[in-house]
């Protein structure tokens, strides 16, 4: 398993990024994802996750209603669409898997893979 985030970048407040995360291998299916994200200063936080079977996600409060994880199975490929986003959304954003993943995908401890990281930035 090899995590590659990217979709990163600087945009204004009230706009949209889409963050993708492929992963090289071919696992993929049985994997659990979860993005979290780390602001300077800050512990990493979770953002949202998305289990590998049956596809149920779950948000952070801080994110729900704004932000949307979606996979494409045939892609290798998680997304995190980011809607009416607003400063204190900025932080490097890491994508996660978890073999066969089902409890606990809020914690970063029960996580096996980790991406590199894309930043984001929200301009205000």
């Amino acid at each position: 398993v090899q995590l590659q985030a990217s979709g990163g970048g600087l945009v204004q407040a009230g706009g949209s990024l889409r963050l993708s995360c492929t992963d090289s291998g071919r696992t993929f299916s049985s994997l659990s994802m979860g993005w979290f994200r780390q602001a300077p200063g800050r512990e990493r936080e979770f953002v949202g996750s998305i289990r590998w079977s049956g596809g149920n996600t779950y948000y952070a409060d801080s994110v729900k209603g704004r932000f949307t994880i979606s996979r494409d199975n045939a892609k290798n490929t998680v997304y995190l669409q980011m809607n009416s986003l607003k400063p204190e959304d900025t932080a490097v954003y890491y994508c996660a898997g978890a073999v066969r993943g089902y409890y606990g995908l809020e914690r970063h401890t029960t996580y096996n893979y980790w991406g590199q990281g894309t930043l984001v930035t929200v301009s205000s």
